[in-house]
């Protein structure tokens, strides 16, 4: 028997007899575990944790997806964590955590960069547990069930395309917040890690785009959720994996090195991206944004501000600028100007796109901004929201060559939004205040993310911090 055929023999036997069997519901499983996911969870760069202790582990769910004992090659364990740290300011302190666990009773050589380790004690007693996605075998366990979607414990699969077998698996290493397989180069996977009740807008809005034929999305063919509490939560989705295609942040930089300019592509980018928001608003609904709730926005901006600049000492000298270009929203919401809201990408930049060979722009990873709490990111938005973000990424990826070419950032926003007002008949340019205001909460998230993470990349926001205090000012 193959390998494969190994594999959906055991995929059949799991599906026909318990859901959650008892060495999943044995009180000893997560105890067992802890030592080992004390020391190898921080280490993933997907945990959003780092800085702060892990005092505890909470077990949501446990899903055998396929026999752990060993009999039938590897197991494949579904947990979902709750990991208990200390709060901070802007952090909760328990985050749950999606993780695929393989066992066996001892790692093959081509498996050993995903030991997690050896269970000493407790139902797993001396199996090898590992991240179970870097494991062929076990990802094609996730493959069989979209293929065969249905019910397995607090797990629910659904597909709206056939999907066929046999697809060779592989991971992507260039994952930060989530992890992503590609399937034989027709599909990808992406598993998120850190998970949160309500759907992910990662499965809802590709979801809603397709059903008013936007193509430039790939539209979600398979996902899989967990209802462990009344929301269910989105464990993953399966979309075409558009082969060939290269992302706009490479692009971008590509144009920089070879000393080209990027103006045709920013143009069809800006183009994309209006096609986008347009999908969205005949999809979803478009509330107003007035008056209470402008002040809201504003309100929201400014605390965002205060609390980096109290993390950041080189912002304080900018703050009552900054502070300007959020308050010249509020004096427009006084006079009564109002502007439209929608669902919006959240998080949109260059590395958000990609450019087939034939010059076709897609927008992918539909999530927001991790850091975010859900129904924040699941709220409507001005579209100028993500025209701000992908302002931000033209300067960013002029500030990351030498010499810096400032002219060619400049060049690429007003190409950008000139496509992006050829594809809606709106400019976004036509409401200074607001993308102002939205470019310059972006920027302060930037320099936040910077001082935190990569303080060597500080001088790139803190240049635009600059720029945007002094034309608030103006």
């Amino acid at each position: 028997m193959s390998e494969a055929a190994s594999t959906h023999v055991a995929l059949a036997k799991s599906t026909r007899n318990s859901a959650t069997p008892s060495s999943t519901q044995d009180g000893a499983l997560l105890p067992s575990l802890a030592p080992l996911l004390h020391a190898w969870l921080p280490r993933q760069r997907w945990f959003a944790g780092k800085g702060r202790p892990v005092t505890g582990f909470c077990l949501v769910s446990a899903t055998e997806m396929l026999p752990l004992d060993g009999t039938a090659g590897p197991g494949l364990l579904h947990l979902l964590l709750r990991v208990e740290q200390p709060s901070q300011q802007d952090r909760p302190a328990d985050d749950c955590y999606q993780l695929l666990l393989g066992a066996r009773t001892s790692l093959p050589p081509l498996l050993a960069g995903a030991l997690i380790g050896r269970v000493e004690r407790g139902p797993l007693a001396g199996r090898v547990v590992y991240d179970a996605l870097h494991d062929p075998r076990l990802a094609d366990v996730l493959l069989e069930r979209f293929r065969r979607p249905g019910s397995l414990g607090s797990l629910r699969f659904e597909r709206t395309a056939a999907i066929p077998a046999g697809l060779t698996p592989r991971v992507l290493d260039a994952e930060q917040s989530n992890s992503s397989l590609v399937y034989g180069d027709a599909f990808i996977l992406k598993i998120f890690r850190r998970v949160f009740p309500g759907t992910n807008p990662d499965l809802e809005l590709p979801l809603a785009l397709g059903g008013e034929g936007c193509e430039r999305v790939p539209a979600p063919v398979a996902w899989f959720e967990a209802a462990p509490g009344p929301e269910p939560l989105t464990l993953g989705v399966l979309q075409p994996f558009l082969h060939g295609a290269r992302d706009g942040w490479q692009l971008a930089l590509a144009a920089l090195a070879a000393g080209r300019d990027f103006l045709p592509e920013a143009r069809a980018l800006g183009r994309a991206t209006a096609e986008v928001h347009t999908a969205l608003a005949a999809a979803l609904p478009t509330p107003a944004l007035r008056g209470t709730q402008t002040r809201q926005l504003v309100a929201e901006m400014t605390r965002r501000l205060e609390a980096a600049a109290q993390a950041v000492p080189a912002l304080v000298p900018h703050v009552p600028g900054l502070r300007a270009a959020f308050e010249a929203v509020t004096d427009l919401g006084v006079r009564g100007s109002g502007w439209a809201q929608q669902r919006v990408h959240g998080d949109l930049h260059l590395g958000q796109t990609l450019r087939s060979a034939d010059g076709f722009w897609s927008l992918i990873d539909f999530e927001g901004e991790p850091a975010r709490p859900l129904p924040e990111r699941r709220m409507p938005a001005p579209p100028v929201r993500d025209v701000a973000g992908m302002l931000r990424s033209f300067d960013y990826a002029a500030r990351s060559h030498r010499p810096w070419n400032p002219e060619w950032a400049a060049r690429c926003r007003a190409a950008y939004c000139e496509g992006y007002a050829q594809a809606s008949g709106r400019d976004p340019r036509g409401e200074p205040e607001l993308l102002r205001a939205h470019e310059t909460d972006k920027a302060v998230y930037e320099v936040l993310y910077e001082a935190r993470h990569r303080p060597d990349w500080l001088p790139v926001p803190m240049a635009a911090i600059q720029r945007l205090a002094r034309s608030a000012a103006a």
